[in-house]
Order: structure tokens, then sequence, then C-alpha cells
């Protein structure tokens, strides 16, 4: 009597590694420069992982400092 998943796993799938892909992406952006536009750094960690798929699209429009390739 449960609700069966398994018709919505080629969809669930694909966004779970997307959601994976950008949080890990935000976190080393986050953990390996110094500066940002707003903000700390413990509050974008935070954001990152917290507010699911929005939090790492929110840290690089709102938080990722122009210019920031190589510091």
């Amino acid at each position: 009597m449960g609700f069966d998943l398994t018709p919505y796993l080629p969809l669930i799938i694909p966004l779970g590694v997307i959601q994976l892909g950008l949080s890990l992406a935000a976190l080393i952006h986050i953990l390996t420069h110094k500066s940002y536009k707003t903000g700390t750094r413990g509050l974008w960690i935070a954001v990152a992982l917290l507010v699911s798929t929005a939090g790492p699209v929110i840290y690089f429009v709102f938080g990722r400092k122009e210019g920031d390739g190589d510091e």
C-alpha cells in the first residue's frame, strides 16, 4: 500500500546527481576562496548545503566574487 517510485527513477536519479554536483562545486569554491561579494564563509557553506538545489545557485549568483579564478 505504499507509493511506488520506480516509474519516477529516470527523473529522480539525474536530478539527485545534478544537486550533488552543484553542492560539491559550490562547497569546493567556498572552501578554496577567501573573499565573497557578501556574507561569510560559514554563511555560504550553510546556504550551499542546507538550501537544497537552490543553495549552490544562490551562492554562485550572489556570493561568488567576479574575477575570482586564481586566488
